[in-house]
């Protein structure tokens, strides 16, 4: 009789839809995580229906959950955050009735004030996919500001600046419809894993106020014919769109637009 398969417990974790495996690795670093009466350690394997395994003090039962991965169109106001003290009003609330009994966790998440589109899925795999710097997962911000920035300010953005020991900094910007003075309040801009509230802080940093922010494309794949506050379960070739390139800029002529690779 062969002995039961082992996983890693990150895993374990993001296949119980307790949270993301990168979230599960914080967790176990941070000594909220027990198996069989011992706190975890990273790399440390399980056996699924028998190690048991305890988070902040409950017992995770290893019943898979079935793989759901959805996109939200999100309103200013709500948190992308299972638990959250301070704010009462999640991005969860969006979910219908039959789901809410599910483990979801965000592949990616937008701060209260910004809008659009969030990916949150019960599948950890896919979690870690799209959320680990290995995986060059573009997305695509619609800006607008309170004063209009000038195309030759344009490279200041891909470049970046230092801000408490970081870089802030985006991966490629354009001007949308800019006027005559080559200026405009509306920008569109790409990051991949951007740090939370990196576009805020880097337009506020270079002295403009962030009216509107809203992610509206993550790879290949737009938020396009999905109501504000409205769910939408993604097909396995919408979950591929994900990962793929984006296309070029539209709506911004080639000396209206600047990327990391004009750049370099």
């Amino acid at each position: 009789m062969s002995a039961p398969d082992t996983i890693r417990l990150q895993k374990f974790l993001a296949e119980a839809g307790v949270c993301s495996r990168r979230q599960a690795e914080v967790m176990i670093a941070q000594g909220e995580v027990w198996v069989d009466g011992a706190t975890a350690t990273l790399g440390q394997k399980v056996t699924p229906g028998v190690s048991r395994v305890t988070v902040g003090g409950k017992l995770v039962r290893g019943t898979q959950q079935p793989r759901l991965t959805l996109v939200v169109n999100k309103p200013r106001g709500l948190v992308c955050s299972n638990d959250d003290p301070h704010n009462a009003a999640t991005i969860f609330d969006l979910l219908p009735r039959e789901l809410a009994a599910l483990r979801f966790f965000c592949a990616g998440r937008l701060d209260k004030d910004s809008e659009g589109m969030v990916i949150i899925t019960t599948d950890g795999d896919l979690a870690h996919r799209l959320m680990h710097p290995s995986n060059i997962v573009v997305k695509r911000y619609h800006v607008v500001l309170k004063q209009p920035y000038a195309q030759t300010r344009l490279p200041q953005l891909v470049k970046g600046i230092m801000y408490e020991g970081e870089r802030l900094k985006v991966e490629r910007a354009a001007l949308v419809n800019p006027g005559l003075d080559h200026a405009s309040t509306d920008l569109d801009v790409h990051m991949h894993h951007g740090k939370k509230r990196e576009i805020r802080l880097l337009f506020t940093a270079l002295g403009y106020d962030v009216k509107r922010l809203r992610r509206y494309q993550i790879g290949a794949f737009r938020l396009k014919g999905i109501p504000l506050r409205a769910v939408k379960q993604l097909t396995t070739k919408e979950i591929s769109l994900l990962f793929k390139v984006p296309r070029p800029f539209r709506g911004a002529p080639a000396n209206e637009s600047v990327s990391a690779h004009d750049e370099s």
